[in-house]
């Protein structure tokens, strides 16, 4: 019996990448044309962040609980499951993100908006990215259009966004709304290192970048 040491994370990977990227390609094509309407509502946050208001800070957040919600949904606890027992409690984790963005949505705890300064520029950075990056990668790495992973849709992308918009936010109520993200960038980041996936680095650096920003900001505020 080998010894624990020489395990690597592709010993406890339960589907080969093949699997897990026909899976994506077959989300795609069930929920099409969903991936053409959340990039449509990924340009109108932006659109509502360059002047942050409280009933668009509103907006953002009630639309980000809703695509939490859709996603943990439709594809973490429908699909992913199928090939990852795990997922089951993953989806726990995008709906407790949903109910926590839902109450920020009623109660307008947090203020979104494009600020000048490290952390907004790093904030607007993750959105871009999240958005306009993403789709591009898989086409790029030779897996085609049809298994590209988009935001609203797919759990990374959303993931990255949300990160990227709590980054350019004020405010301590904004730490709850960061433990889902964080965590799911760290568990995704694992899965795809496994499988030799070169967007593993974008989730964990993502997932790093928001730790570090938020940790520095916390000790500047008095």
């Amino acid at each position: 019996m080998p010894e624990w040491w020489t395990y690597t994370l592709s010993d406890f990977l339960l589907f080969s990448p093949r699997t897990y990227y026909r899976l994506i390609e077959r989300h795609n094509a069930a929920v099409w044309p969903a991936p053409v309407l959340t990039l449509a509502l990924g340009v109108t946050i932006a659109a509502l962040l360059r002047r942050p208001a409280s009933l668009g800070s509103r907006a953002v957040a009630g639309v980000l609980a809703a695509l939490w919600a859709w996603v943990g949904w439709a594809f973490v606890y429908r699909r992913y499951a199928t090939i990852n027992w795990a997922a089951v409690y993953f989806a726990l984790l995008f709906a407790a993100e949903a109910l926590l963005l839902a109450g920020v949505a009623m109660r307008g705890e947090v203020r979104f908006g494009w600020r000048r300064g490290a952390p907004g520029l790093l904030g607007a950075a993750l959105f871009g990215v999240s958005l306009m990056v993403y789709p591009i990668f898989a086409p790029a790495l030779g897996r085609g259009w049809s298994r590209a992973e988009i935001f609203g849709v797919m759990p990374d992308p959303t993931a990255v966004a949300t990160l990227g918009l709590l980054l350019a936010t004020e405010g301590s109520s904004r730490w709850p709304l960061l433990v889902a993200p964080v965590l799911w960038c760290a568990l995704s980041g694992a899965t795809l290192w496994a499988m030799g996936s070169a967007e593993a680095w974008i989730v964990l650096v993502s997932a790093g970048l928001a730790i570090a920003v938020s940790v520095a900001r916390g000790r500047r505020s008095p």
